[in-house]
């Protein structure tokens, strides 16, 4: 390789990362987009567990099948760990927008001041 060529190709990857610096942020995502992607986030998760499932019930009949085979002293000893859990069927429920949580104010009108303390202004009373 020359010279000149590596300096073409030098270069063209200084312009190729100026341009790359230079792109615009994408905008954010829809409600509907973001939505989409909780529940994608959600399934995803659902099939993790499910697999897990499968694989403890894979385990489950292959230490069976090895004491069945070897002739062993029956049932292993599971040293506490848990059985296989069903994850059951998927269900998604879409969180609550932040307005309908109430999570920005109270519902009720406000009859007090936030805290109850004293003024500034106002004086202290003594101590006995």
């Amino acid at each position: 390789m020359s010279i000149r060529t590596f300096a073409i190709a030098a270069g063209l990857l200084a312009a190729c990362a100026v341009a790359q610096a230079k792109l615009p942020a994408p905008p954010p995502p829809t409600p509907e987009a973001a939505a989409k992607a909780d529940e994608a986030k959600a399934r995803t998760a659902y099939n993790g567990k499910v697999e897990a499932y499968k694989l403890c019930k894979a385990q489950d009949r292959a230490a069976a099948n090895h004491f069945k085979t070897t002739g062993g002293s029956g049932k292993p000893s599971m040293g506490g760990a848990p059985a296989c859990a069903d994850p059951g069927p998927f269900a998604y429920t879409p969180p609550k927008p932040a307005e309908a949580a109430g999570a920005h104010s109270p519902p009720a009108t406000a009859t007090s001041p936030p805290s109850n303390q004293a003024p500034a202004g106002a004086p202290t009373p003594k101590k006995p």
